[in-house]
C-alpha cells in the first residue's frame, strides 16, 4: 500500500495528515506555536519552530495511523504565503520571518511602484499591484531598515520552502506560492527578470521554480532516520495555502469557486487563462493545477476576527472549563436576527487587503447601542466577514468570471450559522465538501500525482472529492443583508482618512 503525508504550516500551527490511495484521511497531527507582533501591526515567526511543529506531526500522524514509514512514498508541502525566512550563506536564519499580515512594509510598497514605473507597469510584469504583505516589500524593508542582515543574506524562501529545504537539502519552491512574492512573472510562470533588475535584486537568492506536482528531491538521510521515512521518499513542490485549499476542495476547473474561513478568508476561482483586474483589488496568480491560474480576493481576518473576540473580548468563556466558548457564542448568535438590529463590524484587524489594499484599516463595531448584547456582537463579527468575502464574489463578478457553485472550506465553514449568513449575504447557494482538512489534503493528493497514483490532479480531485451538502439563502435574510451591504461598503469610506490619524497617533 502507498500513502501520501500533506504538511500545512500555518500561522497558529503546524498540521499534517496521511492519506492512503484512494484519498482516504487515516490520521491527522497538530502542532501550535506562538506569532510575535514586536510592534503594532507588525508579525513575526521563529522558523525553527515550523520545523519543530513538522517533526511532530510527522510522527504523531505515523503512529496514529500505524504505517511504516518506509510506505510513505511522498510528502506534500503547503504554508502560508508571503513570509520571508532570510538565510545566509551557511543555511542559517538571519532573524524571525515576516509574515504575510505583517504591514510594516507601507514605504517599501511605494519604492517598488516608483522603481517599476507606475502600477500599471507593474501589474504588467508580475500581474499584480504592490502590497504590504507580499514578500519583495518586505526584502526592501531588510535592505533598507536592517543593512548587516541584508548584507549576510544570500537565500530567500517562504516558509514551507524553508521545511523542504529542511527536509531535502533543495531550495526549491512552486508556481502558485512564489505567485505572491510579487517577484515572479505569472504568465511566463518564472522569476522577471525585469523587476529584479529594476529593483537591483539578485536572482541567485531566489528558489528553482517547479509545478505544484512536480518531484523537488528526496529526504536526507539524517532526516529520514529521525522521522522514520525512507530516504526515496519523494517531496514534490506543493503550493501555497491558498492553491493548495483550493485543490483540496476539488476547484480545479471553471466554474466553481471557494469561499474560505481561515485565519484569513479568501475567495477563490480557477481560470484556464491569466485574467486581471486592472485595478489590482483581485490577485492573478498561478495555480497549482499545472500551467493554469486563479484569481482570488483576500480578507486579512476571517475566522481570526472571531477568535480574536473568543479569546480577548469573551475570556469569561474561555476560562469556565468544560464548555466550548464558540458554541455558546454560535447560540448567542443564533438568537439574535439578520443584520443584528444595525450593528455593524468592519474585520480589518491586521489592515486590510481586498478591495482596499489598506494596511493602515482598523477593526470596528459601528451602531452599537444599549440594546446590543454579546450575541449581537458576535453575530455581526459574523456578518462584517461575510460582507468583506462579498465584496471579493462582487468584483469576480463585475469582471464576467462565470461561477456555478461556491464551495465553503476552512475552520469557520465547520459553523452551520456561518454558512447560512453566508449563502444569505452571497445571495446563492453555497455547498460543503467530504474534504474539511483544505491545504494539507490538497498537497497530499499533490504528493500522490507526483509518485503516479494519478494522471493529474484533476484526475486525482475527481476521484476523491464530492458535494455532500447544500445550503440555500433564505429570502428574508437575503434581502436584509442586501440592504446592509451598500452600507457596510461606505463605512469603510467614511472612516479610512481617520484610520491614517489613528495609526499616527501609535507611531
Amino acid at each position: 500500500m502507498a500513502y501520501y503525508l500533506g504538511i500545512d504550516i500555518g500561522t497558529s500551527g503546524t498540521k499534517s495528515l496521511l492519506i492512503d490511495q484512494s484519498g482516504k484521511v487515516l490520521a491527522e497531527s497538530t502542532a501550535s506555536y506562538l506569532l510575535s507582533t514586536p510592534k503594532p501591526l507588525w508579525t513575526e515567526q521563529n522558523p525553527e519552530d515550523w520545523w519543530t511543529a513538522t517533526k511532530l506531526t510527522i510522527k504523531g500522524v505515523l503512529k496514529k495511523a500505524k504505517v511504516k514509514g518506509s510506505e510513505v512514498r511522498a510528502i506534500g508541502l503547503s504554508g502560508q504565503m508571503h513570509g520571508s525566512v532570510f538565510l545566509n550563506a551557511k543555511g542559517n536564519v538571519i532573524r524571525p520571518a515576516l509574515l504575510w499580515n505583517d504591514q510594516r512594509t507601507v514605504a517599501e510598497c511605494e519604492e517598488i511602484t516608483k522603481r517599476a514605473g507606475g502600477q500599471d507597469k507593474l501589474i504588467s510584469m508580475v500581474a499584480n499591484p504592490a502590497l504590504t504583505g507580499f514578500t519583495a516589500p518586505k526584502l526592501l524593508w531588510l535592505r533598507n531598515h536592517e543593512p548587516k542582515h541584508y548584507d549576510a543574506l544570500r537565500y530567500l524562501l517562504l516558509p514551507k520552502d524553508e521545511i523542504r529545504r529542511r527536509l531535502t537539502g533543495e531550495l526549491a519552491t512552486d508556481a502558485s506560492d512564489a505567485s505572491g512574492m510579487l517577484l515572479l512573472d505569472v504568465v511566463k510562470r518564472q522569476w522577471s527578470q525585469e523587476l529584479l533588475t529594476k529593483l537591483d535584486i539578485d536572482p541567485s537568492i531566489l528558489a528553482r521554480v517547479y509545478e505544484s506536482e512536480q518531484v523537488t528531491g528526496t529526504l536526507k538521510a539524517d532526516v529520514a532516520k529521525e522521522l522514520g521515512l525512507s530516504t526515496a521518499c519523494k517531496v514534490v513542490a506543493g503550493a501555497g495555502d491558498c492553491a493548495a485549499g483550493a485543490v483540496g476542495n476539488g476547484i480545479v476547473k471553471q466554474g466553481v469557486l471557494t469561499a474560505s474561513l481561515g485565519t484569513s478568508g479568501v475567495v477563490f476561482c480557477h481560470s484556464d487563462t491569466p485574467q486581471y483586474d486592472r485595478l489590482g483589488r483581485l490577485h492573478t496568480f498561478c495555480h497549482a493545477v499545472h500551467g493554469k491560474w486563479h484569481m482570488m480576493g483576500v480578507t486579512l481576518s476571517a475566522a481570526g476576527s472571531l477568535q480574536w473576540f473568543v479569546q480577548n473580548i469573551c475570556k469569561d468563556l474561555v476560562a469556565k472549563k468544560g464548555i466550548d466558548p464558540y458554541e455558546i457564542l454560535t447560540q448567542e448568535a443564533s438568537a439574535v436576527g439578520p443584520g443584528s438590529e444595525g450593528l455593524f463590524f468592519l474585520p480589518y484587524l491586521a489592515g486590510e487587503r481586498t478591495p482596499h489594499a489598506d494596511p493602515l484599516a482598523r477593526a470596528c463595531f459601528i451602531g452599537m447601542t444599549n440594546k446590543h448584547t454579546r450575541g449581537h456582537l458576535a453575530r455581526s463579527v459574523m456578518e462584517g466577514v461575510a460582507y468583506s468575502l462579498r465584496e471579493s464574489l462582487d468584483i469576480i463578478g463585475q469582471l464576467e468570471i462565470p461561477i456555478k457553485e461556491i464551495r465553503l472550506s476552512g475552520g469557520g465553514a465547520k459553523s452551520d450559522l456561518w454558512k447560512q449568513i453566508l449563502a444569505d449575504s452571497f445571495g446563492q447557494k453555497v455547498c460543503t465538501i467530504n474534504a474539511e482538512q483544505g491545504p494539507g489534503y490538497g498537497v497530499a493528493l499533490l504528493a500522490a500525482v507526483g509518485d503516479g497514483a494519478y494522471k493529474n490532479i484533476e484526475e486525482a480531485c475527481k476521484a476523491t472529492i464530492r458535494v455532500v451538502e447544500k445550503l440555500a439563502p433564505g429570502k428574508a435574510a437575503q434581502k436584509r443583508y442586501d440592504a446592509g451591504f451598500p452600507v457596510y461598503r461606505k463605512l469603510y469610506e467614511s472612516l479610512k482618512d481617520r484610520f491614517g490619524e489613528i495609526g499616527r497617533l501609535d507611531a
